[in-house]
């Protein structure tokens, strides 16, 4: 069953207000992560209290950074919630040793990190500790998407720090806006996310904000000043032009 909390709505303004990055604890400023660009002149960011979403290109340090937010807080670097302790492979990076997290007046009752490319890991140790509260199916015995939403639906109980990164890997356009819904009501169940994502389905939800780690740092953008969403608009409007440019221009010039 999920806890109960007597905290006060008028007073909730997140669990995690801002993060801070120490250069003084970092002993290798020019050592992975702290030499992505976005990270190098990193010293603090404002959290939504709400959905704070993550963006970035594919190596531009998003997933790195939300892990460590994670870590930092005390969740297993593989994924889980904080009672988790088991680890198949050590491969998170120090980036966490260097973090202070600012927090609430309040405590969560709830907490989980959600990673993409261990979920598996994590419904293993599930099944062998018999944890409860997961649905009434294994999670082994469900496909990728509906192990996903089984765990939304079942497992986060509300009044919780929820970290998810890349969730939409599993989930399809359709089991995205699912996941919106769910994640509205647990925001209004005084609930936050800290989610890195590629979708502009995702960045969709209304009041949150969306942090862009580029070469030029990290900075708050509008959901439609994203790249996810103008590429997205641009292909869906005219996917015959897309196309002739992707496919029949590039293969032109290589048959060169």
């Amino acid at each position: 069953m999920p806890p109960k909390s007597s905290q006060d709505a008028l007073s909730y303004q997140g669990y995690v207000r801002e993060v801070r990055l120490n250069w003084d604890r970092v002993e290798r400023k020019n050592s992975y992560p702290f030499a992505l660009p976005a990270i190098r002149n990193l010293e603090r960011l404002t959290l939504n209290p709400g959905v704070t979403f993550v963006i970035g290109e594919n190596g531009s340090g998003k997933s790195t950074l939300v892990e460590a937010i994670a870590v930092a807080w005390g969740f297993n670097p593989e994924g889980g919630s904080k009672n988790f302790n088991f680890g198949t492979r050590l491969s998170h990076s120090p980036l966490s040793e260097s973090l202070t997290l600012v927090k609430g007046v309040y405590r969560p009752d709830d907490g989980f990190f959600l990673r993409a490319e261990s979920f598996f890991n994590v419904a293993t140790e599930v099944e062998q500790l018999g944890v409860s509260g997961y649905g009434h199916r294994s999670l082994h015995e469900q496909s990728h998407g509906e192990s996903f939403m089984a765990l939304l639906t079942n497992r986060f109980w509300g009044k919780g720090l929820y970290v998810l990164d890349e969730p939409e890997a599993a989930l399809s356009p359709t089991r995205q806006m699912a996941m919106l819904t769910r994640m509205h009501q647990l925001v209004a169940d005084q609930s936050q996310f800290i989610i890195a994502t590629h979708s502009p389905i995702l960045m969709a939800y209304p009041g949150a904000t969306i942090l862009e780690l580029s070469a030029d740092g990290i900075k708050q953008v509008p959901y439609t000043e994203t790249e996810h969403y103008i590429v997205t608009r641009e292909f869906l409007n005219n996917p015959e032009r897309m196309l002739s440019i992707l496919i029949e221009e590039k293969g032109g010039a290589e048959k060169e």
